[in-house]
């Protein structure tokens, strides 16, 4: 299991796994940029949000969230991030070892 997690201030708002359920694996997306495009060292690859169908894990993204509050109740109930949130995100490998460290931002003004 690859756990991924999310916390607002604090709160856990989501811990899913980071396995079994993508559609695309970073080999995958590599290959496939590999295919179609100019990458050097140092490029950066973006999968998506994290998600599972077990919704009781929560969310890794706000606008997933929000979408789905949407999908369920017509309209969303999660609040954007505001001024002073601090968001903290981590993810640990089989080893139970952080993959990337974690990740620790609170929101300013810009």
């Amino acid at each position: 299991m690859r756990a991924a997690w999310a916390r607002r201030n604090g709160q856990l708002v989501g811990d899913p796994d980071a396995g079994p359920e993508i559609h695309f694996s970073f080999y995958d997306l590599v290959q496939h940029i590999a295919r179609t495009r100019a990458f050097t060292a140092g490029t950066i690859v973006g999968s998506g949000t994290v998600s599972n169908v077990d919704r009781q894990r929560g969310i890794s993204c706000l606008a997933e969230r929000r979408m789905i509050e949407t999908i369920d109740h017509g309209r969303p109930e999660t609040g954007f991030l505001q001024h002073g949130d601090v968001v903290t995100i981590d993810m640990a490998g089989h080893d139970g070892v952080s993959v990337f460290g974690r990740i620790h931002q609170k929101v300013v003004p810009a």
